[in-house]
């Protein structure tokens, strides 16, 4: 497998996997394209041996945190999870966002999001406080709108 850069191209080959890579979920219209047009240096991709997409991790610089880096959006094809996958996505992420001079990265995800929430822990992240509990996890309601409940995760690198 090899992880590179994400092209604005990419997007045409991402966005129809959405859908289907999240289980029927509807996650198409949360990605679009201009995170494939602007955080190109921030952002990668990772094909297998026949060039075929197995993941991919959005992020980006915070532009009112000067410390800070956000993870936006990851995604690995159902075949290729548990092989370690988001976990160099991740830690490519971590490199680049080191070199260019920010130390905290931030990422969200949705209470019912059981994996992402124990992939976030093991991977170092910290839970943030949040004004309620769901199922023992603390959130911030309504963190994106109106019954949008999220966990707030904080990593230093």
């Amino acid at each position: 497998m090899q992880i590179r850069h994400i092209q604005s191209s990419d997007y045409n080959t991402i966005s129809p996997l959405l859908n289907e890579w999240w289980g029927g979920r509807q996650m198409t219209d949360t990605l679009p394209k201009l995170f494939f047009n602007h955080f190109n240096d921030t952002s990668f991709i990772v094909e297998d041996d026949k060039e075929e997409v197995v993941g991919f991790l959005i992020g980006f610089l915070s532009q009112s945190k000067k410390n800070t880096a956000y993870i936006y959006f990851v995604g690995v094809h159902p075949d290729y999870r548990n092989q370690q996958v988001a976990r160099r996505l991740y830690n490519t992420f971590f490199k680049v966002i080191q070199r260019k001079g920010r130390n905290i990265v931030r990422s969200v995800t949705s209470p019912v999001n059981k994996g992402s929430i124990a992939f976030h822990k093991q991977m170092g992240f910290a839970v943030e406080e949040g004004d309620k509990e769901v199922e023992g996890i603390k959130v911030a309601s309504n963190y994106d709108g109106q019954g949008h409940d999220r966990v707030l995760f904080m990593k230093r690198v």
